[in-house]
């Protein structure tokens, strides 16, 4: 299998060699201007010029301001632009305002919108009281408010680019998104999606990163939220995420995918290195009933679990609580699965009574028939749909001290998985050591 060790060398050695190559050219530079009247919008000084400042450009937010980014900004496209937020960025409070412009025809789809260019670099500060972009999320968690929220960054269609340093507190929801976009540096970010009682104000849909394109680098990011980590959508080929911590959210992703029978396609994935504490998943993959495509060639490897109900966690019959109960589905297609590696885990499983907050049915959407809740692994699979799935070097044990579990059915599998396939303890085969 591909591991692609050297995927990150070789995007540095590219952004180096980009940057030499880069000719000489006159160089502008634009610092954001705050507006004198006290909570007044900053975004249209700003939007009213940015077609000047589309190449060659550095557009600045100062450190010691805080700007007010009460609309939206949609970039055009960019060329050799760097975009730095030394100063912090809030958000309207008003939930009503926000929701209007999520509602109408006109807002771009995220509130800060890239709608593609080439050599494009975001970039924080390392400052740690400047650089921070505040949503006010904790408002929308408290009254549970999940109508028109808006997504957060569309790094969108970019080839070559870095998102780097950049501090979020609070978003309401969805953070960066990078469909389309190629040869990416995502490094040094901080997501905290931390609610003040997540039992009652659960910061739902606050996932990570959403990684779509083609040869992405994600490394030293820091997320504490209440959804994916990082998940790998359909279209995302050659994906590295490494050396990184999460908190609270649900897991390092692939999918979910083939919803309402759609093609996937997710190639050359690797997780590698990364803290997963007092998550409710930690390995995930997801597709629905009755979709397409393939997912091949995805790597887990080295992973610390602390206090996680579902280490590892693979179904094909994935739904989504908030489009209602699970379909009933006949259909004997699923989104095939082959090359699925999971190598050097090593944790506690959480295995004493729990609700996690994003649960508003019941049972709960994550819940799993006949599971005992101390199982290591759990691979909810289809006759036919799989090749080549191996769990080796697992070493785990739960809170309570019992035995540690898994859930396997040996008529869905083609291989030695690693252990013994059963609904019963977890017993290493062979393959599995």
């Amino acid at each position: 299998m591909l591991h692609l060790f050297s995927l990150g060398v070789l995007l540095s050695h590219l952004f180096l060699l980009l940057g030499y190559a880069l000719p000489a050219r006159s160089w502008s530079a634009f610092t954001v201007p705050h507006a004198s009247g006290q909570g007044q919008d900053d975004t249209p000084a700003l939007t009213a010029v940015l077609a000047n400042f589309s190449s060659n450009s550095t557009i600045l937010f100062q450190k010691g301001i805080t700007y007010n980014i009460f609309t939206p900004i949609k970039f055009p496209v960019l060329t050799n632009v760097e975009v730095r937020i030394e100063g912090n960025l809030t958000y309207p409070t008003n939930i009503t305002a926000i929701q209007d412009i999520v509602g109408s025809s006109s807002f771009p789809g995220a509130w800060f919108t890239f709608t593609g260019g080439t050599n494009v670099t975001l970039r924080g500060s390392t400052d740690p009281e400047w650089g921070w972009v505040d949503a006010h999320g904790q408002a929308w968690w408290n009254i549970q408010q999940q109508t028109n929220r808006p997504h957060g960054w569309a790094f969108s269609n970019i080839k070559t680019g870095v998102i780097q340093n950049i501090k979020l507190w609070k978003p309401i929801g969805w953070n960066f998104a990078t469909s389309g976009s190629e040869n990416l540096h995502i490094s040094n970010n901080t997501i905290l999606a931390i609610s003040d009682n997540s039992s009652s104000a659960f910061p739902f849909n606050t996932d990570g990163f959403d990684a779509g394109g083609t040869n992405i680098l994600f490394e030293n990011n820091h997320v504490n939220n209440g959804d994916d980590c990082v998940t790998v959508e359909s279209g995302g080929i050659n994906i590295t995420v490494r050396d990184s911590y999460c908190e609270n959210g649900h897991g390092l992703s692939i999918g979910s995918l083939g919803e309402g029978g759609a093609v996937a396609n997710v190639q050359n994935v690797l997780f590698e290195n990364v803290v997963m504490n007092n998550s409710l998943y930690g390995a995930r993959f997801k597709s629905w009933t009755g979709g397409n495509g393939v997912a091949r060639n995805i790597t887990w490897r080295n992973i610390t679990f602390l206090d996680v109900p579902f280490p590892i966690y693979v179904t094909q019959n994935y739904f989504d609580q908030e489009d209602g109960p699970k379909p009933n589905s006949t259909t004997v297609n699923n989104t095939h699965i082959a090359d699925f590696l999971f190598d050097d885990f090593h944790g506690i499983v959480k295995d004493v009574p729990f609700v996690e907050g994003s649960c508003v049915t019941d049972p709960c959407w994550y819940a799993v028939a006949n599971a005992t809740g101390k199982e290591v692994i759990i691979l909810d699979l289809y006759p036919n749909t799989t090749s080549n799935i191996l769990a080796k070097d697992i070493f785990a044990r739960t809170e309570t001290g019992a035995p540690v579990a898994a859930m396997c059915n040996a008529t869905t599998i083609s291989n030695d998985v690693g252990f013994v396939c059963q609904d019963g303890p977890f017993i290493p085969t062979k393959a599995g050591l």
